[in-house]
């Protein structure tokens, strides 16, 4: 590869890379694990459901 190729070849890397940090974020929700959803179920589940013992 010659050194005028090369130079092109990284400054475009360069370039697409600070283009993709200045790119606007997608609406995309965070993804949240499976074991992290059981847990926030199940921290919802006895605010919801208190039943007095009788």
């Amino acid at each position: 590869m010659n050194r005028q190729k090369k130079l092109q070849q990284l400054f475009k890397e360069k370039s697409r890379k600070a283009n993709a940090k200045l790119a606007p974020k997608s609406n995309k929700p965070k993804y949240i694990s499976k074991a992290d959803r059981l847990k926030l179920e199940a921290e919802a589940a006895p605010e919801s459901t208190d039943t007095p013992e009788a």
